[in-house]
């Protein structure tokens, strides 16, 4: 029996209803809301392990609950939306979501779509955990940036910053090699797994995200590739 359970945030109560009737089907877990306010109330007191979230609510739209959930943590999100429109699918993905599906869907789609992510998500998270296990002995130290790897923490200048989990993947990526130019394809790869298909300006965001928190932090673009951390003293301390 699958013991993930799933938000299911949408106004429309025949599709809420409808996707929770299959996902109960597939025994997942499930809550339904119709705003983003009472998901964000959930996600305070006791928060599920995916959600589903329709873009357009009433209120906090999808997108700002997206970017909220986004600046605290990482969980797998899968965004629904009536707009068939790029932009809105790239805005959905840059904002952390990690799939975007138009209405009207497919139920059983969903559920397809709903085990690829989690199952990429939590094998993704596994691989993550072992590696900071396998190299729990060694901190990572760049100029004035410090990462606890076995403690998954990170701290500038001496002071702690709260950091996501693709946040922590990144800077930790990053300050391995100092001075290194990765492409955004090899971040993708890396923070996402090889099988994200979302858009490479993901990594935009994650970058920006990274930097609201550190300001001072030394990440350089790489123009027409990618980013690198720089290091004036060239190998890490």
């Amino acid at each position: 029996m699958n013991a993930y359970r799933i938000a299911v945030v949408d106004d429309d109560l025949h599709i809420r209803n409808l996707v929770e009737a299959y996902l109960v089907r597939e025994n997942y877990e499930t809550i339904g809301l119709g705003t983003a306010e009472e998901a964000l109330e959930l996600w305070r007191s006791d928060p599920p392990d995916m959600w589903v979230l329709d873009i357009m609510l009433p209120g906090m739209d999808g997108y700002e609950f997206c970017r909220t959930i986004r600046r605290e943590a990482e969980v797998p999100i899968i965004m629904i939306s009536a707009r068939d429109n790029e932009v809105d699918k790239i805005m959905g993905l840059e904002l952390g979501g990690d799939d975007y599906m138009v209405k009207p869907f497919s139920p059983r789609e969903l559920v397809a779509r709903v085990k690829r992510q989690l199952q990429r998500w939590y094998k993704l998270k596994a691989e993550d955990e072992a590696a900071s296990h396998d190299h729990a002995s060694a901190d990572i130290v760049v100029g004035e940036l410090r990462l606890s790897i076995e403690e998954r923490r990170v701290f500038w200048e001496g002071a702690e910053v709260e950091i996501t989990l693709k946040e922590f993947a990144l800077l930790q990526t990053l300050s391995q090699h100092p001075n290194r130019a990765f492409s955004r394809d090899d971040l993708l790869a890396i923070v996402w797994g090889d099988d994200y298909f979302g858009s490479d300006r993901a990594v935009d965001h994650l970058v920006k995200r990274v930097r609201k928190k550190i300001m001072q932090l030394p990440v350089e673009a790489v123009w027409g590739h990618g980013y690198r951390l720089r290091h004036e003293g060239g190998e890490r301390g």
